[in-house]
């Protein structure tokens, strides 16, 4: 199994359980690997596999959001469009897949573990958000406030369309964002 299809099905059992609620068993069965050669390839355990997960979030936010949103070579608008989709369909799978870092930070033990790669990966979010609204003649503030929204907006949607159990929710969401720009 390649790194990038293990990571991938080892997050569908974190975003599920959490970091608390997942056990090595499950993880295990997630890639078809006994939990000998699950540690093998992560020796650190459960945290390592987590902070793997993490590590991958990043570099998605970072090629499919940052770099996007901040090349001023494209219109504001195509590239708002064009992350939106990726966010919607590629990160999420319109509304079925839960947040990674959402799932990381529930446990007590988040901040501690994880707290330093959440908030990174969320501030590239909101940075390349803000260099977005800059981009529509916002103001940094202005940019940034609307940033933060995009964001809280998103994990809402993800998170009403779980409770709900329809994807409605998330897709409403997606298709107002790209209205408030």
């Amino acid at each position: 199994m390649e790194d990038k299809e293990l990571i991938i099905n080892l997050m569908s059992v974190l975003r599920k359980k959490g970091y608390e609620g997942s056990s090595l068993n499950q993880l295990a069965d997630a890639v078809q690997l006994n939990k000998a050669s699950l540690y093998h390839r992560f020796p650190g355990g459960k945290k390592e596999i987590a902070d793997a997960a993490l590590e991958f979030t990043y570099e998605w936010v970072r090629d499919h959001i940052y770099k996007l949103l901040i090349q001023r070579s494209i219109a504001p608008k195509e590239r708002l469009n064009s992350v939106l989709k990726a966010i919607g369909e590629d990160l999420y799978k319109n509304g079925r897949d839960m947040c990674i870092l959402r799932a990381l930070s529930m446990d007590n033990s988040h901040e501690g573990l994880f707290g330093n790669k959440i908030k990174s990966s969320m501030s590239t979010w909101i940075d390349a958000f803000t260099v977005l609204g800059m981009d529509f003649g916002l103001s940094e503030k202005e940019a940034t406030e609307k940033a933060v929204q995009v964001l809280v907006q998103i994990q809402g949607g993800l998170v009403v369309s779980e409770g709900l159990g329809s994807l409605e929710p998330f897709e409403n969401v997606i298709q107002s964002l790209k209205n408030m720009y």
